[in-house]
């Protein structure tokens, strides 16, 4: 089945995996693309050379701060969780888009068998929009929706620059941005899995396990936690932590690495992290 321009099978799926298609009203604003979200980052491999982001056709004319929707959108949450420090609400935006950008990618392969070019040049976003990120795809493109081309969409198109930018602006860790990753693909995968048995779709169930798992063994991936995927669900322990639970009021994930938040150590302060360790 190939894609509707609305990708309406998305839509009994719920918010992560809705992604709007119809333009905005006539006089609204115009919303950035996550081209621009992206636009002070270099394109070029990762450490492994295992990927090569796809560069925005044309450059960004303007620099990083203080007008970069990225910018906007971290400050947003920021003042949301009332994060104790920047990279802090960097990590859970990291994520949240990633959430966001995998949950389509995932949906459109189980329901449809296709998914949509998501080419950050096609893709506006609303970084003042409250959770989850409000997306808005200019152009529904089909590309096939085996996991090399989700790869190629998601990893490629998305989370290597978007890793990228938030290192370099915020130091976050990039073993920690690749967990986010993971964690971000295993949730989709796994709330695809718990709507498709409870609708009746076995088939759909499967292909959602396949999928998630096919992608965490990526090479940018793989190494970033533990799958169990079987007939039961999906179930994943991330080997990083995304640093939510140095939010005021808050805890650890359900698949941190931490069972429970661990206490501030005076040996690694938490405003001098290394921009290499592996997790928080």
């Amino acid at each position: 089945m190939d894609l509707d321009p609305g990708l309406a099978a998305l839509r009994p799926l719920g918010g992560f995996f809705l992604l709007h298609t119809v333009r905005p009203k006539p006089g609204s604003p115009p919303l950035p693309t996550l081209a621009d979200a992206y636009a002070d980052t270099v394109p070029g491999t990762d450490a492994d050379g295992a990927i090569n982001p796809r560069p925005s056709p044309t450059p960004h004319p303007h620099p990083p701060h203080p007008h970069n929707p990225l910018t906007f959108r971290v400050r947003k949450v920021a003042a949301a969780l009332r994060a104790p420090e920047p990279r802090v609400a960097a990590s859970v935006a990291h994520q949240g888009l990633a959430a966001r950008l995998w949950s389509v990618t995932l949906g459109c392969a189980a329901l449809y068998g296709r998914v949509p070019d998501l080419a950050p040049r096609l893709l506006r976003w609303d970084p003042d929009a409250s959770a989850p990120d409000d997306l808005w795809l200019t152009d529904v493109r089909p590309l096939p929706g085996d996991a090399a081309t989700a790869a190629g969409v998601v990893l490629r198109d998305h989370v290597a620059p978007l890793t990228a930018a938030v290192h370099a602006r915020y130091r976050v860790a990039t073993g920690l941005l690749w967990g986010n990753a993971a964690s971000a693909l295993a949730g989709a995968g796994r709330e695809l899995d718990r709507w498709a048995r409870r609708v009746g779709r076995p088939d759909t169930a499967e292909r959602a396990r396949a999928l998630t798992a096919g992608l965490l063994a990526h090479p940018l991936l793989a190494g970033t936690g533990t799958l169990t995927a079987d007939r039961d669900g999906i179930a994943f322990r991330r080997r990083s932590c995304c640093l939510y639970y140095r939010a005021p009021g808050s805890g650890v994930c359900g698949d941190c690495c931490f069972p429970r938040p661990p206490a501030p150590s005076r040996s690694s302060p938490l405003t001098h992290p290394s921009p290499d360790a592996a997790s928080g």
